[in-house]
């Protein structure tokens, strides 16, 4: 029996066993896995590649470095919630439209969506080359690690722009029902980064900055690579296939309906998704009051959490993508039960990985520090991390779906609350009350099982299907 015969006949088993116990339907999980797949690699090559820089930066600088580099982090991962915010809008339009056969229209919201992208990043890139001390310096960093944080954000400013464009065009190749392609280019663009990262830091000894700049030669790299099918060119034999829907250059680059269907979408989503990622500042500021080395276990189990999470990039970029399609085509009811399905599959997935984890998270710890106190934190961080990745699982999965329908505000809400009123409450009790560091553990437990819980719910009552009914083809009036 041959390699892929054997793979073959263990999806089939998979399928099988996950249908009998009534997870998912056979048929649909296989629609889904060859949607997800690449994006789960996708995700755990591009989670890698930080995590990776934080562990090479301890490694050759120390705690300071990892410190800096933490802080540095929060303000990365803001650019990439507000990237992923925007694609929201983007997945949406496209998938919906792609899937009513309306491909003209897709291939517009692709063209608003680069527009919408670029005008975002810039003054982003802008701000971390202007005042990189005095942003670093607001989370309450040490002369050490206000140096090395700096520095990375300097010279991962021209990333921003890269970063946004990439996101684009990965949701559009996932709107599309495409996802091996943006696999084959992120995920090569980050190894490079690691690749990269490793020969500047400890071939040039450039520590954080030589993070800093393999992250932005990489990400160019996947620009490059990206925008050559985007743009509609074939990539000869590898594999990979030119966008269904790809960019035009002589336009139309604006329409009025669907510019604004697009920021209708987008807006709350970004909104949710810059909830997800502000709530980390507050959150150092109080690890950094407690010293560095509770500063970067809260990284390591952030930057834990976040590998795991590379799940989510593949099943709810699935549940958005078929989701959305099947509504384009107007079969309510078989999104329903993608959507349903999906989330069953991922809380199954999320819950083993998490035991996996717990079970490793000393061994894990020691990848990223040495000293037995700096262990023994950090192991605990990543314990935490690991359960509360499972709130990111019900979370994902059911955020994808109401995406996949455009219905954005409510998951923005849901996640307002999980972290601003349960969350950071809960690590700033740690500031006046007996509970310490526990206050922290506690913040990321609540900040991922709140916001999936309400988003659960919402999908339960059913009402995106109403909300999907005004961003379908047959909604515009042109």
């Amino acid at each position: 029996m041959t390699g892929r015969q054997l793979r073959s006949s263990g999806v089939e088993f998979v399928a099988g066993l996950l249908d009998r116990y009534g997870v998912i339907d056979a048929e649909r999980f296989r629609s889904t896995m060859a949607l997800a797949w690449p994006r789960i690699v996708t995700g755990f090559a591009i989670m890698s590649k930080q995590t990776a820089d934080l562990a090479m930066v301890g490694i050759a600088v120390g705690t300071a470095g990892t410190a800096g580099l933490a802080f540095a982090l929060g303000y990365w991962q803001i650019v990439t919630l507000l990237g992923l915010g925007v694609a929201g809008g983007t997945v949406t339009l496209v998938s919906q439209n792609y899937g009513g056969e309306e491909t003209a229209r897709a291939s517009l919201a692709v063209n608003q969506s680069v527009v919408l992208a670029i005008a975002l990043s810039v003054p982003i890139a802008g701000a971390f080359l202007a005042v990189p001390e005095r942003l670093i310096a607001l989370l309450g960093a040490g002369p050490d690690a206000l140096r090395h944080g700096s520095v990375y954000l300097v010279f991962v400013a021209p990333a921003v722009v890269f970063e946004l464009l990439n996101l684009i065009a990965s949701r559009t190749y996932t709107g599309v029902g495409d996802t091996f392609t943006e696999m084959m280019a992120r995920a090569g663009g980050a190894v490079l980064n690691v690749v990269f990262s490793g020969v500047l830091i400890f071939g040039y000894g450039l520590g954080a900055a030589g993070a800093a700049i393999g992250t932005t030669l990489a990400s160019g790299f996947v620009t490059l690579v990206l925008a050559w099918g985007m743009l509609g060119r074939s990539y000869g034999r590898l594999g990979m296939q030119p966008s269904p829907v790809p960019i035009t250059r002589s336009g139309p680059w604006f329409e009025p309906t669907l510019f604004r269907q697009l920021i209708e979408i987008a807006t709350p989503e970004i909104g949710r998704r810059l909830a997800q990622g502000i709530v980390v500042f507050p959150l150092l500021w109080i690890a950094a009051s407690f010293g560095p080395v509770v500063v970067t276990a809260l990284e390591v189990g952030r930057r834990v959490r976040d590998l795991i999470n590379s799940v989510n990039w593949g099943l709810s970029l699935a549940s958005s993508s078929l989701v959305g399609q099947h509504l384009g085509a107007g079969d309510e009811d078989e999104a329903g039960a993608y959507g349903a399905g999906i989330i069953r599959l991922s809380a199954l997935c999320y819950a083993g990985i998490a035991a996996l984890v717990l079970l490793l998270a000393r061994p894990i710890a020691t990848v990223f520090v040495t000293a037995p106190d700096e262990v023994a934190q950090a192991a605990v961080f990543v314990a935490v991390g690991a359960v509360s990745s499972i709130g990111f699982g019900i979370d994902g999965a059911a955020a994808g779906a109401l995406l996949g329908a455009g219905d954005t505000r409510w998951p923005f809400v849901a996640s307002l609350l999980g972290r601003y009123a349960f969350a950071l409450p809960a690590a700033a009790l740690g500031l006046v009350t007996p509970l310490g560091v526990d206050g922290l553990y506690l913040a990321l437990f609540l900040e991922t099982t709140v916001p999936g819980g309400i988003n659960y719910w919402l999908f339960r009552s059913g009402r995106w299907k109403a909300v999907s009914r005004r961003y379908r083809p047959s909604s515009d009036p042109g």
